[in-house]
C-alpha cells in the first residue's frame, strides 16, 4: 500500500462550489481506476468553519504502477496541473490499513494526523505504537477505515481515517469528503 496526497490551497474568497462541481462531474472517473484502493476527494471550506479553503484528495494505492500511471500517464493528474498548476505530492509507504465498523456506510468526513518521528529513536517503536492506536481507532463509532503510513525521507508518520459522520475529538486536520472512489477497497482491506 502507498498513500498519497496533494493539497491545493485556494484564496479565502474562492467559490468552493467550483470544487464541488468539479468533483460531482469528474469524481467518478477514478471509481474504476486500476491499482487504486481508495481515493477520498477532500475539502476544507471556510464557509463550514475551516481555517482555509483547500482541495486535498487523499489516495491509498494497492499498486505503485497505478500511482505512477495516475501521476504521469496522462489524463488524470494532467487535469489538476492545467487547472491549478502542478502541486507537490506527498507520499508515504503503507504500514497498515483496517476497516472500521462503518466500512459499509458512506464516508462523509476524514482526519489526517501527521507526526514527525524523533531523530534519536528507532522508528520501529513509534510505528508499533501507531499500529496499536490504529487498532483502537477502527473500534470507534463511525470509523469507515483507517491507515498508517510513513515517509522515510522525512521520518513522517501519517494516520488517515475516514468517518461516516463527524469525528469526535481526535487530533489532526479535518476534511469533508465530497466523493469516495473505492475500486480496490476489498484488496486494500484484506491485507
Amino acid at each position: 500500500m502507498y498513500a498519497m496526497q496533494y493539497e491545493i490551497n485556494l484564496p479565502t474568497d474562492y467559490d468552493m462550489g467550483i470544487i464541488r462541481h468539479r468533483v460531482e462531474t469528474l469524481g467518478n472517473r477514478t471509481d474504476d481506476f486500476d491499482g487504486l484502493g481508495i481515493k477520498a476527494y477532500l475539502v476544507q471550506d471556510r464557509a463550514n468553519g475551516a481555517m482555509v479553503n483547500q482541495y486535498a484528495p487523499f489516495y491509498l494505492w494497492n499498486d505503485p504502477a497505478g500511482m505512477s500511471r495516475f501521476l504521469w500517464g496522462g489524463g488524470f493528474f494532467t487535469g489538476i496541473c492545467k487547472s491549478f498548476g502542478r502541486p507537490l505530492v506527498s507520499h508515504w509507504t503503507g504500514v497498515e490499513v483496517r476497516p472500521g465498523e462503518a466500512v459499509d456506510q458512506p464516508a462523509l468526513a476524514a482526519t489526517k494526523h501527521v507526526q514527525l518521528l524523533p531523530p534519536d529513536v528507532d522508528p520501529a517503536e513509534p510505528v508499533a505504537a501507531a499500529v496499536s492506536l490504529l487498532e483502537k481507532t477502527v473500534g470507534l463509532e463511525g470509523v469507515h477505515s483507517s491507515a498508517i503510513a510513513v515517509d522515510p525521507s522525512r521520518w513522517e508518520l501519517v494516520h488517515f481515517t475516514l468517518w461516516s459522520g463527524e469525528p469526535g475529538i481526535v487530533p489532526g486536520t479535518r476534511y469533508q469528503v465530497l466523493h469516495l472512489s473505492t475500486p480496490g477497497t476489498k484488496t486494500l482491506l484484506s491485507r
